[in-house]
């Protein structure tokens, strides 16, 4: 049964999905023509670029987490349900969810992207990922838990549990061993005064030539001499074929011993029922045109990672950057504006603003239009852009302060181990 919502006779729009693009999204739309139902799987908005802080102690998940009914508490048209959605129903404008059918009279998809594990099930049950909040806990949570295994480890085990493995040279991988080979270097020495760290390796592994690819080839240059200098072990022009959990198994035909293999080589678009196959491109993506309109649909959209959009500039589609999914939901939320106003309607054009990866205290690169810079004057301006991102001034403040204090004293109180209590304990 559809359930019924009180439109108040304006238009109806759902979004799926409140990540960049979605909750761009639903802040824009104008609240005169509009109501609106944003449908997640969770209830918090996420900040991605900061999973890889959470997973090495630096800041706490609460600090880049953001209830979504808490950003909308004083917006009486937004509406917010936690639901996965399960099919577009579009012959009667309505989707299908896992608490119900919701009616539509325009539909955005903004579901971004998941790991791809190109088609190996080993790989995806027994490597991490860092995609959401709650795994870059899991993954804080493994590599505290493998420390105190060390202690009390025999020999022939060791080796194993102090070999981390992080698989793809993008920004994710490079900010993670970066922020890896610091910890090793700064703060696993106070806290773990009897395991010899010297074993404890940090391997990056990079399909292509080098790693940040999405960047110029200096940037990515310099970044692999900080890396190195740092301590950290490229394997370049290297695929993995296969990990059971504790062997690695890659395509020179070596086999690496690791309990922690962390799996950032690259993300696929989730799959939606009822989006014909010819409206999907590879990578799971959805074409879309200069309006982000889905092909062969009049009132269903797709915006940020998920969507695919060719233009002349870039005939392979937008990079899956934050700067593409917010600029492509501001520009959607006019549009749907002037639709129903019966104004023109505009295409959507990628000012590139610069890329930039981070690869630890004082080191990092920037990729501007106009100019490349890297070190630390790079490291300030990625700490300010990132900073600026935050949706709240409480969390800015939060996070400012926990950098400061871990670039004066190079240590956090952080490093909690929360797993779940045993079935049988009592409290």
């Amino acid at each position: 049964m559809v359930k019924e919502l009180d439109l108040q006779n304006k238009k109806q729009v759902i979004v799926v999905g409140g990540g960049f693009a979605g909750l761009q999204l639903v802040r824009n739309l104008d609240k005169r023509y509009f109501n609106v139902l944003l449908i997640d799987k969770i209830n918090h908005h996420q900040f991605q670029p900061l999973f890889y802080q959470v997973a090495t102690s630096q800041i706490e998940p609460a600090s880049i987490s953001f209830p979504f009914r808490n950003i909308f508490k004083n917006q009486e048209h937004i509406q917010i349900r936690m639901a996965e959605m399960v099919r577009v129903n579009s012959e009667k404008q309505t989707i299908s969810t896992s608490i119900g059918d919701f009616p539509y009279d325009y539909l955005v998809i903004a579901t971004g992207c998941r790991t791809n594990y190109f088609g190996n099930p080993n790989i995806q049950k027994n490597a991490f990922s860092l995609k959401t909040t709650y795994q870059s806990i899991t993954i804080r949570n493994h590599i505290l838990l493998t420390f105190e295994k060390v202690i009390a480890a025999p020999k022939e085990d060791r080796e194993s549990l102090l070999n981390l493995t992080i698989v793809g040279g993008g920004p994710t991988g490079v900010e993670l061993a970066g922020a890896f080979a610091e910890i090793k270097r700064e703060i696993l020495p106070k806290d773990y005064h009897d395991i010899d760290l010297s074993k404890f390796t940090i391997r990056l592994v990079e399909g292509s030539n080098h790693v940040l690819n999405n960047m110029n080839r200096a940037s990515g240059d310099a970044a692999e001499k900080y890396l190195r200098k740092m301590g950290v072990v490229l394997l370049k022009n290297t695929f993995v074929k296969d990990y059971d959990g504790e062997n690695l198994t890659l395509s020179s035909g070596e086999t690496i011993k690791s309990r922690t293999v962390i799996w950032a080589a690259g993300v696929t678009g989730r799959k939606t029922e009822g989006i014909p196959a010819e409206a999907i491109t590879r990578g799971n993506r959805i074409v879309v045109d200069r309006q982000n309109k889905i092909k062969g649909f009049d009132n269903i959209f797709a915006v940020g990672d998920i969507a695919y959009m060719e233009t002349p500039h870039y005939p392979n589609g937008h990079p899956q950057v934050a700067n593409v999914a917010i600029n492509q939901a501001k520009l959607l939320a006019r549009n749907l504006k002037n639709t129903v106003r019966g104004k023109a309607v505009s295409d959507y054009k990628y000012r590139d603003m610069g890329s930039m990866a981070t690869i630890g205290r004082n080191k990092a690169v920037v990729d501007l239009p106009f100019m490349r810079f890297k070190g630390y004057p790079a490291w300030l301006v990625w700490m300010f852009l990132h900073l600026m991102l935050i949706l709240s001034v409480r969390n800015r403040l939060i996070i400012f302060i926990n950098w400061a204090w871990l670039y004066v004293t190079k240590n956090t109180s952080l490093r909690l181990i929360l797993t779940p209590p045993n079935k049988n304990e009592t409290s």
